[in-house]
């Protein structure tokens, strides 16, 4: 083997080990979830935020929430649809699970699991 073909092999290592250092990028929360009631809601962005709004079922059309964040993470508004109170809500998404969390005041909370479609 010659010099030049071990220093490409060895270039070639550096390359493919650099490559999988690099972390994965964060869950986006843009798409469609299905709710914990079986609904799809639609999750986009809409200015400097990401609204959620509901596709199928008996509120379809409805926005029912305002989020702003990245990296998986995000903090905002959620409405329930029923009786349109609005809570204080956090999303921490991973992989393709929502762990959304509304409250009134806390610990006065509630907690829904989505799953991405």
């Amino acid at each position: 083997m010659t010099l030049n073909k071990i220093a490409g092999i060895g270039t070639a290592m550096g390359i493919a080990m650099s490559l999988m250092a690099v972390p994965a990028l964060a869950d986006t929360i843009e798409g469609n979830w299905k709710t914990q009631s079986g609904e799809t809601a639609a999750i986009g962005k809409c200015g400097g935020s990401y609204c959620i709004k509901l596709k199928t079922g008996k509120y379809s059309g409805k926005s029912i929430g305002r989020m702003k964040g990245a990296n998986g993470s995000y903090k905002g508004s959620i409405i329930d649809p029923a009786d349109d109170k609005k809570y204080s809500g956090t999303i921490k998404i991973s992989g393709s699970t929502m762990k959304m969390k509304g409250c009134v005041v806390w610990p006065l909370c509630k907690t829904q699991t989505w799953k991405r479609k």
